[in-house]
């Protein structure tokens, strides 16, 4: 009996050791997100990492997301609470802090692609000098679709945007939407349902996917397709000093279950949530307003000072604008 007992207790100490021993071995990593956990880019993105990096590393690493900004509900402040470590890994927009990211955001220049998928390219031809930009070990780089116009009143020419006040994502658009002839605020998409209810602003330029995320139909009367744009640049990221304190293996499992496949889920997922906000919009009754090719033509020779100047600029590295736009536009 006394071997026995003995045995028993033998056994426990060392089930209870392996599991101490695994308990220390594995590693939960936080995850913030400022939108609700139903939106496209959990499905795409989000979750798509957690559970390839479950699956490769057997559960020695795992993700625990923190929705609806849980961590920090400021979109702008993303970036921010990764450097602190508040998160271990953050989903950002890299237009809301664009005096940070130039390169990145070069994505967002009229011209440079024409889908989210096609973009998302364009941003990986890029990535050895977007890397450079971030303090933070890039996950996956991705696009949206290239925006419309969502207004109260319509806009079917330039005359009619003329002096109205637009919401754009990136600092980045706004010289282009000033050579429109309207002014331009950069404000996060949080907000905008609201601006646009109240009248703070009078137009929101932005990926029609955000239509059905954000309920911009609600304030809209009106839709307009066919300005120059291109898409928005969106990254997910890892605190750098957490991934520098992982092993070899760790980091294996990271890179393997993040990247350019993570990338274009992205990209696919928002060319295809692209066409169902615009639906969305159309059912809910919103007029969609196509610009004749007359004012797109218009619209095109009006900002070409303000792509000239844009591609002479020098951007962070030592690169001029037009040299970025030509790498991720392939040419």
């Amino acid at each position: 009996m006394r071997k026995t007992l003995n045995c028993l207790t033998a056994i426990v100490v060392v089930l209870a050791a392996a599991s101490a021993t695994n308990s220390s071995t594995s590693k939960e990593l936080s995850l913030s997100y400022f939108m609700g956990p139903k939106h496209p880019m959990n499905r795409a993105v989000f979750t798509p990492f957690a559970k390839k990096l479950a699956e490769l590393s057997s559960g020695k690493l795992t993700v625990k997301q923190y929705p609806g900004g849980a961590l920090n509900s400021s979109p702008p402040k993303q970036y921010s609470i990764l450097l602190k470590g508040v998160a271990d890994i953050a989903f950002a927009l890299p237009g809301y802090t664009g005096n940070l990211f130039p390169v990145t955001n070069t994505v967002t220049i009229p011209g440079v692609c024409k889908d989210p998928v096609d973009c998302t390219n364009a941003l990986w031809r890029a990535m050895p000098l977007i890397q450079k930009e971030f303090k933070a070990k890039l996950l996956a780089v991705w696009a949206n679709a290239v925006p419309i116009l969502l207004t109260k009143k319509p806009v079917r020419s330039l005359a009619d945007l003329k002096g109205m006040k637009v919401r754009v994502t990136s600092r980045q658009d706004v010289p282009f939407i000033k050579a429109l002839g309207a002014s331009a605020v950069s404000q996060p998409v949080t907000v905008i349902n609201r601006n646009l209810a109240n009248g703070t602003i009078d137009a929101i330029n932005i990926g029609p996917s955000a239509i059905r995320s954000f309920k911009l139909h609600e304030p809209a009367k009106y839709l307009t397709v066919g300005l120059p744009g291109s898409g928005s640049a969106f990254v997910l990221m890892m605190n750098k000093d957490v991934y520098g304190k992982m092993s070899s293996t760790e980091k294996g499992w990271v890179d393997s279950a993040s990247g350019k496949w993570l990338s274009l889920s992205g990209g696919t997922m928002y060319q295809k949530v692209a066409n169902g906000g615009i639906g969305l919009a159309k059912k809910k009754g919103v007029q969609v307003i196509n610009l004749s090719e007359a004012e797109r033509a218009k619209a095109n020779n009006a900002i070409k000072g303000a792509m000239a100047k844009f591609r002479s600029t020098k951007l962070r590295g030592g690169k001029t604008g037009g040299e970025i736009y030509d790498l991720m536009s392939g040419k």
